[in-house]
């Protein structure tokens, strides 16, 4: 590493102090507010002014940001732009303070172009770091369909599965799983026994809805709303699958694909957001149009057509990690880091709006 840090503080403004996990972060380095605006601003902008460099993991912390510059110039601020919280209108103010005082990580090319087209943000402002696999991620060494699983879902190792693990939610009507539930009465005429899973915590408005639409198919017997699925499933889950499709149209990057490829999965992504970027520009899945039915169709026939192996999936599985993995992503933040004039880099304060992710993705 081209520096030492002295220490990295996080401050948490919605977790509470029992959602620290103690793999990520030592006691003495996190604080979490419950969601007390006034406190979190408070403690962050006193520590914030005593930091080297500022870590934002989110656009409306800019507040807090702009409290700290104000009193401390020479603060560092780094902003991290994940997609859609990024995308939408911000206010003249926030595309102001982004411009003149802000670098901006964007995990995509593509969030980056939003933010050149539509915010006017200066390419040169913002450094591209795409997501990596979690360091603690189940890594399967094995590929064959868990019996566990299957048992709970009543469902054979022959049988096609589809998979698709995402936020449902009412506010956000963009992921792609709808486009999924329509096609498959064609699908099922093709493969009768097909199964659908499809996971994530949904909003009472959007099972409600979900629901609902699955019976207007006439594809309750093909479909599974599994709900929340605990990360320590998460791979399990990919081993079930034999294709993992989400044909978003707005991601920002997508981990849920480096972590689907991990896990030796077949992939089926949008070619119009940051999941182009994730799949590798395709050598770790295929890529099409969201929008078009008979397209998804094509590709979930070639794709199911061509049973998973061992072989394909441990190539998939390599490709990923090599591209994807926890130490090259340290490298290229220590990169980003030390890219800047030399100085000595002292306490690190990274603000987050929640560590604690409350519903898949």
């Amino acid at each position: 590493m081209g520096f030492s840090l002295t220490s990295v503080n996080v401050y948490s403004l919605y977790d509470h102090p029992g959602n620290r996990d103690s793999r990520y972060i030592p006691k003495i380095s996190f604080k979490a507010f419950s969601g007390g605006r006034g406190r979190f601003v408070a403690a962050a902008v006193a520590k914030g002014i005593r930091s080297d460099v500022v870590v934002l993991s989110h656009i409306n912390l800019l507040f807090v940001a702009s409290l700290i510059k104000s009193l401390s110039p020479e603060t560092r601020i780094i902003v991290y732009a994940h997609g859609i919280e990024i995308w939408r209108d911000i206010s003249n103010w926030k595309r102001n303070f982004l411009i003149k005082h802000c670098e901006i990580w964007s995990v995509s090319s593509f969030t980056a172009s939003v933010l050149t087209d539509t915010h006017q943000v200066p390419p040169q402002n913002i450094s591209i770091l795409p997501n990596c696999l979690d360091p603690y991620l189940d890594i399967p060494e094995r590929f064959a369909k868990p019996e566990n699983l299957l048992a709970r879902y009543g469902l054979n190792a022959s049988q096609p599965i589809l998979f698709t693990l995402s936020r449902l939610s009412s506010y956000e009507l963009y992921k792609g799983y709808d486009a999924v539930l329509e096609v498959l009465p064609n699908l099922i005429q093709i493969y009768p026994d097909l199964h659908y899973l499809l996971a994530g915590q949904a909003d009472k408005k959007e099972h409600q809805r979900l629901q609902n639409m699955i019976s207007d198919l006439g594809i309750a017997a093909n479909v599974t709303l599994t709900g929340f699925i605990p990360d320590d499933e998460l791979s399990v889950h990919f081993l079930l699958t034999d294709v993992f499709v989400l044909p978003s149209k707005k991601e920002g990057f997508g981990i849920v694909f480096i972590e689907a490829a991990a896990c030796g999965c077949k992939i089926i992504g949008g070619n119009q957001d940051g999941s182009t970027q994730a799949l590798l520009e395709g050598r770790l899945g295929t890529l099409i149009n969201p929008g078009e039915k008979e397209t998804l169709i094509a590709a979930i026939c070639e794709n199911l057509d061509k049973p998973k192996n061992i072989e394909s999936s441990k190539a998939i599985q390599a490709l990923c990690i090599e591209h994807f993995n926890y130490e090259l992503y340290l490298k290229k933040v220590d990169n980003l880091l030390t890219s800047e004039p030399a100085k000595p880099i002292s306490p690190l304060l990274k603000t987050e709006a929640n560590l604690k992710n409350e519903s898949n993705y």
